[in-house]
């Protein structure tokens, strides 16, 4: 499956996951069936745009949050900041804002 089908499934994932939603409460909630958000969240299944918009307002977000900061690159080289991005997201708020917080206190280190 493309990389935007991967990304855009681990995404979901992380949301469901922060909401502390089962992927059958998911389904539930978005009218889907659970396998089928099995199959998204791994990027094994192309999702139509009705099922992801479902989806993302089962989850309270806006559809473009599932779509933000998608690039294509090539395999050679690394999008740190996205990696980080992908990263952060997927982290519950408490968490994201202690690392915030590290990331800053390091920063701040490495100026003085």
């Amino acid at each position: 499956m493309s990389n935007i089908a991967k990304t855009v499934g681990q995404r979901i994932r992380n949301y469901r996951i922060q909401r502390s939603l089962s992927q059958e409460k998911l389904a539930e909630l978005a009218g889907c069936h659970p396998t089928y958000i099995g199959q998204i969240e791994r990027g094994e299944k192309n999702a139509t745009l009705e099922s992801i918009e479902k989806i993302a307002s089962a989850l309270e977000i806006p559809l473009s949050r599932l779509f933000e900061k998608l690039t294509r690159q090539d395999n050679k080289s690394r999008n740190i900041p996205l990696e980080c991005y992908e990263l952060l997201s997927s982290k519950p708020k408490d968490e994201q804002e202690q690392i915030l917080q590290i990331i800053l206190d390091i920063d701040k280190y490495k100026s003085n």
